[in-house]
């Protein structure tokens, strides 16, 4: 079979504008070859949607594209350079173990990124070694499909192969390759590379391609370089109320973690959290307690800072009305943050109407949810379902004149009970992926080889608005343990 022949049945079809740019931004590599790719999973729809032949993807020479072996032609591969605050402090990152094949553009046109995450080292790498375990790997696939499921912005898993080949971390665990689908990867941290390294012209040449790849109604915009800063933070400010909504905790927000077009990016030390409280914290690592719950949104506005500091020379020739300009634009992100996040809790607890006091109604709720100790998910769910037996709130005295409160609200709207409940059917999910059923699925799988606990519990996070009977198993809350549950980086 010729070559183009395998491309037109296989599907791909790249045009690949980042290798476009100045070299700077980037160094041509293609991945290390692997002893034995074995595909472990493959996201059928994901694949149909980008115009792949998922078929041809299941095979041995799919396998092999996966992987890296085999580079699919019009890829042009390469590890994009960036840097990044981590934890507060100024970096030079780039990928370290991802190669960027190209972008897949769509039958409707769409361009998207399609990486390999795992395909060993590059000049990125510092002391790493460039590859992943299979733990991680198959961890993002699964928190990543479900927050696609979940209705945020993320970037999503085409397909999870092993490597025939050992990483060693603490302990020698199987190596893998994640492909890694993406609006782009151009991140906060891509403009912080550039400013501290490139040139003036070198800013304004990836602020234009970032407009013209995510923001092409810039040309009506009187200075398009605060219209790219403006629109940033509005996408980060829908998606952090997002998370909030659904009790994500990203857990690693670097600025290298912030991507513009406003996907969720990077599920390393990410979690869900059971019982409410704003302090909430896994990440092994964050022992401060600066990427907590509680303080994702002031995080984003850190990061959206440090992106407005990269722009200064092209907001303005007069570096004083630069700086003010984009004070007052990234300012605005906490109410943009807040209207959103408002608008989800109004959603969560079926008010189709607005009234001054809601926001204390909702206040009044998370503050007994903390003291009691009550499970996020849960709680919403069972206010869905009018089952507030289904709590540990019930009983308590705070929770009666709470939910005689909330009745009262909703007797003053003009829409009906259904479609209240309706509502909140569509704002409260049933299941999320559970810590605890993550990590069942995810030993099965590495130790034991055994993947049908995790094809399982994917097939249930497909439909979280569901609300079905046989999702009940999912909605349990782990045994109590004198030991908090941790989470790593999926290095």
């Amino acid at each position: 079979m010729t070559e183009k022949n395998e491309k037109t049945r296989a599907g791909w079809n790249f045009d690949n504008s980042y290798a476009r740019l100045p070299k700077a931004f980037f160094t041509r590599l293609n991945p290390t070859l692997v002893r034995s790719p074995k595909l472990i999973i493959l996201n059928h729809p994901l694949a149909v949607s980008l115009g792949l032949n998922d078929e041809v993807l299941q095979s041995n020479d799919g396998a092999a594209v996966l992987a890296g072996n085999r580079i699919p032609e019009g890829a042009e591969p390469l590890a994009q350079a960036y840097a990044g605050h981590q934890f507060g402090h100024f970096t030079m990152l780039g990928d370290g173990r991802a190669i960027l094949l190209g972008e897949q553009i769509t039958r409707n046109g769409q361009r998207y990124d399609i990486q390999l995450k795992g395909s060993g080292r590059t000049p990125y790498s510092r002391r790493g070694d460039g590859r992943a375990a299979l733990g991680p790997m198959l961890r993002e696939y699964i928190i990543s499909e479900a927050m696609y499921a979940l209705g945020v912005p993320t970037t999503r898993s085409l397909a999870v192969v092993t490597t025939g080949e050992p990483v060693i971390r603490e302990a020698e665990q199987p190596g893998a390759i994640l492909t890694r689908v993406a609006a782009s990867h151009l991140r906060v941290g891509t403009f912080e590379y550039v400013s501290r390294w490139g040139t003036a012209e070198e800013v304004r040449t990836l602020a234009d391609y970032t407009l013209q790849r995510h923001f092409p109604d810039f040309e009506a915009a009187e200075n398009r370089y605060l219209f790219l800063l403006q629109e940033v933070i509005k996408r980060q400010a829908s998606l952090i109320a997002k998370w909030q909504l659904i009790g994500f905790i990203h857990g690693v927000m670097n600025t290298d973690n912030m991507a513009l077009s406003g996907e969720t990016i990077d599920y390393g030390p990410c979690a869900f959290m059971d019982a409410y409280d704003p302090a909430t914290v896994f990440s092994s690592i964050d022992i401060h307690g600066r990427y907590a719950y509680g303080n994702q949104p002031n995080i984003a506005a850190w990061n959206l800072a440090r992106f407005a500091e990269t722009l200064l020379p092209l907001l303005h020739a007069d570096q004083h009305r630069a700086v003010k300009m984009a004070q007052d634009t990234v300012s605005g992100f906490s109410e943009q943050y807040r209207r959103h996040w408002l608008a989800g809790m109004r959603a969560k607890l079926g008010l189709l109407s607005e009234e001054p006091l809601d926001e204390a109604l909702i206040g009044d709720l998370l503050s007994m949810m903390q003291k009691y100790h009550a499970d996020f998910t849960n709680t919403f769910r069972a206010l869905t379902h009018d089952k507030p037996e289904d709590t540990n709130l019930l009983g308590t005295a705070e929770f009666a004149r709470w939910h005689k409160l909330w009745q009262a609200r909703l007797s003053r709207q003009q829409e009906s009970k259904e479609a209240s409940q309706q509502l909140m059917q569509s704002a409260n999910p049933a299941v999320i992926p559970r810590n605890h059923r993550v990590e069942e699925a995810l030993e099965v799988a590495v130790k034991r080889g055994d993947y049908s606990v995790m094809e399982r519990l994917l097939r249930v996070l497909t439909k979280p608005y569901a609300h079905a009977i046989e999702q009940a198993e999912y909605t349990t809350l782990p045994e109590p343990s004198t030991c908090p549950y941790r989470t790593f980086c999926g290095t």
